[in-house]
C-alpha cells in the first residue's frame, strides 16, 4: 500500500493554510498553535523549530513529544 501524500508534504507548507482558515472563522494564530501543541506535545518554541526545519508531516508526527490520546 502506498503512503498517503500528506505525509510527504512539509508541515510548514500547510500550516499557513490552517492559520488562514482559522482567521476566516474568527480565530487567531495563537489558537491554532495552542491546538497543535495540545495535540502533539510540542512547546511553542519546538513548534516554531519544526516549521523552520520544513519538517514533513510524517516526521512531525513521529517526533511529537507526546501525542494526545484523545486526538
Amino acid at each position: 500500500m502506498t503512503e498517503h501524500r500528506i505525509y510527504t508534504m512539509s508541515f510548514a507548507s500547510v500550516y499557513p493554510l490552517y492559520v488562514a482558515k482559522a482567521t476566516r472563522k474568527g480565530r487567531r494564530k495563537a489558537e491554532v498553535d495552542e491546538i497543535i501543541c495540545c495535540l502533539t506535545g510540542y512547546s511553542q518554541k519546538e513548534l516554531e523549530a519544526q516549521l523552520e526545519k520544513q519538517t514533513d508531516f510524517e516526521t512531525f508526527l513521529a517526533e511529537a513529544p507526546e501525542l494526545n490520546p484523545s486526538r
